[in-house]
């Protein structure tokens, strides 16, 4: 829930989502609709049906317990390499440090002593691994995750720093230019309102709560014209979330689509 969503939107969502689903067998048992439905406004719904097909996996292979091998975790859907690294560590105290883009920057300055643009990525895992807290692999990651969050950002505030006198950035003395925040030609956040995206959320929605639909329906339902309601089903077929049948793929307005039960 946590990849590409803020932690203030999850929060609310993954009480209800475990209240409803308690364990990876309830999951598991689950239909794409009732999870989808579970899931419904935290977004980018293949990570859903990713989350559901590898509860099935971890029911079929690992017996319903969720493997502590981060190699094994990598291999189930929706999982890569950082996700495994940040499960074993949290859930299992394997010292594995899971590097996003913030624990990049803070090994790269704090130990290394460069900006992470510039370093190699095996130089800043060598050196997140050889300073990670080993016994408390998981607060370490969570420690370091949120001091390159809160602290440490592309322009780095090392003033609220707890680890200044340690940092080699610091001691090396700042750059004379550090990096700031620009204010003209940023790449803006994706614009959501009118997007493909927002269509194709609004269009699983609305099959979560019906049996299935034409296009012509979802056009009227979702106030979009054929072509548009088309392409985001087709989108939506190729990745797994609805099932649309030959007339739907061709983008006749008769043609149905379905959630899975």
């Amino acid at each position: 829930m946590l990849q590409q969503t803020q932690a203030t939107r999850v929060s609310l969502a993954f009480r209800s989502f475990i209240e409803r689903f308690p364990s990876v067998g309830a999951l598991a048992a689950a239909s794409p609709r009732e999870v989808l439905r579970a899931w419904s406004g935290l977004g980018y719904n293949r990570r859903a049906v990713s989350l559901l097909e590898a509860a099935r996996r971890i029911v079929a292979e690992h017996g319903g317990r969720v493997p502590s091998d981060p190699a094994v975790l990598a291999r189930l859907p929706g999982i890569g390499p950082y996700t495994a690294a940040a499960i074993s560590s949290i859930a299992f105290r394997v010292p594995l440090p899971a590097i996003d883009t913030n624990v990049r920057r803070v090994v790269a300055r704090a130990v290394l002593g460069a900006e992470a643009p510039a370093t190699r990525p095996r130089e800043i895992d060598r050196a997140a691994a050889t300073w990670m807290e080993s016994s408390e692999p998981g607060l370490w990651n969570q420690a370091v995750m949120d001091l390159g969050r809160e602290v440490c950002r592309p322009v780095p505030r090392c003033q609220s720093c707890p680890i200044v006198s340690a940092c080699a950035f610091r001691r090396g003395g700042l750059p004379a230019d550090p990096p700031a925040a620009p204010k003209t030609g940023r790449l803006a956040e994706p614009r959501f309102e009118g997007s493909l995206r927002q269509l194709r959320g609004a269009i699983v929605r609305l099959l979560t709560e019906r049996s299935s639909a034409s296009l012509r329906s979802l056009c009227s339902a979702t106030g979009k014209p054929l072509t548009s309601v088309a392409e985001a089903v087709a989108g939506l077929a190729a990745d797994g979330l609805v099932q649309a049948g030959p007339a739907a793929l061709a983008g006749r307005p008769r043609g149905h689509v379905r959630v899975e039960d």
